[in-house]
């Protein structure tokens, strides 16, 4: 008789192990609590940021490139490969692009000068730009339709079941694993617990390091025809991601305190994704909290939308929509794993890259059974 597991959470980590579980001869059901993903793995960049990663995200974000790709071709989500440009516009900035670009690990790794990287923006002159650095292999996928996609292909999967609108109470031992849910009791081999920030609502002894990391970002209209190009990252991405981590990142920090230090104070990640209709996804900001509360905070929006439009040369960015991303975050560990109950499997990305690593993870843990 074959295995069955049950996942619950239907954003990009909880899906990401339903597609290996099945691809492994599982059987899977799948329970959501919301009717459709609402929360981390739609309100983010879409981003497949593998390029800039390091340790085992690292790892795991290179295990995951191919993963999306052959996802993209099998299930025929919006994904695409997209490379990711990363701009440099001050003297400090570019020292960390060339401290990268000059590793010994360098892989899809491309310096441009200013005139190379405004062409990348379909810039009519760099302004700005000093350089910039093109890592080719990332991807962009489009965070609204990608997990939807991945429930269909699962739910239509003869060894795979998605039950959205079904909350989990508890987990009961026995001869199965039962999961006591809001539509009736469901039989398990095994349960992988996917639900990110919310992982405390069921197993709050685990959850004791993880807080609520709340954003702000905005979907706006391009200011001029940039075809379908690259992400895009600056000087505050440089900050924030781990391949960037060395002296040169020390020195620009250093000035990002003494030049721009309310851009610190927000926690800003100014960087955007192009997606198909012609809009980028813009942002972000980061604040902290044990309950996030729902507010945003219009003097934060506008920092991150003027400093996207200088970098693109545009007197202002047109904003279409704005929201509120949400995500896990732990300042001890970037991934949550544990085993509560004997065959319970706690999984949770707490850095906010669950997109670029998910699909690794999630071949990682089915692995183990």
């Amino acid at each position: 008789m074959t295995s069955h597991i049950a996942i619950v959470g239907a954003g990009i980590v909880g899906l990401s192990h339903a597609v290996a579980a099945l691809d492994a001869g599982y059987r899977v059901t799948v329970i959501e609590q919301d009717s459709a993903a609402v929360l981390a793995s739609i309100r983010n960049f879409g981003h497949v940021c593998t390029s800039v990663q390091a340790g085992e995200v690292g790892e795991l974000a290179r295990e995951a490139n191919p993963i999306w790709r052959a996802l993209a071709e099998r299930v025929g989500i919006e994904a695409r490969v997209s490379g990711t440009l990363v701009i440099a516009r001050s003297e400090a900035e570019e020292a960390v692009l060339v401290e990268l670009a000059g590793r010994k690990d360098a892989d899809e790794r491309g310096l441009l000068t200013a005139g190379q990287a405004a062409e990348q923006l379909r810039l009519a002159a760099p302004g700005e730009i000093r350089s910039g650095l093109l890592l080719a292999g990332d991807l962009t996928a489009n965070p609204r339709t990608v997990v939807a996609d991945l429930a269909r292909w699962i739910a239509d999967h003869e060894r795979g079941e998605v039950r959205f609108g079904t909350t989990l109470h508890g987990v009961r031992e026995g001869q199965h694993l039962t999961l006591e849910t809001s539509r009736g009791d469901i039989a398990a081999d095994r349960v992988i617990v996917a639900a990110g920030h919310l992982v405390g609502r069921l197993f709050p002894d685990l959850a004791g390091d993880v807080s609520e990391c709340v954003l702000q970002m905005a979907r706006v209209r391009a200011p001029h025809d940039m075809g379908l190009g690259p992400a895009v990252l600056s000087g505050t991405s440089m900050l924030r991601y781990g391949a960037f981590a060395g002296p040169a990142q020390d020195a620009l920090r250093a000035e990002t305190e003494r030049l721009r230090p309310e851009l610190l104070e927000i926690g800003a990640n100014v960087m955007f994704t192009q997606q198909a209709d012609g809009t980028l996804l813009v942002g972000d900001s980061h604040d902290y909290f044990d309950a996030a509360p729902p507010f945003l905070n219009e003097r934060w929006s506008d920092l991150l939308l003027a400093d996207a439009a200088e970098l693109l040369g545009a007197p202002r960015l047109e904003v279409l929509e704005r929201w509120q991303g949400i995500y896990a975050s732990s300042s001890e560990r970037e991934l949550l794993r544990e085993e509560p109950i004997p065959g319970v499997s706690v999984v949770s990305v707490t850095t906010g890259i669950g997109m670029t690593v998910g699909p690794a993870l999630g071949a990682r843990t089915i692995a183990t059974f």
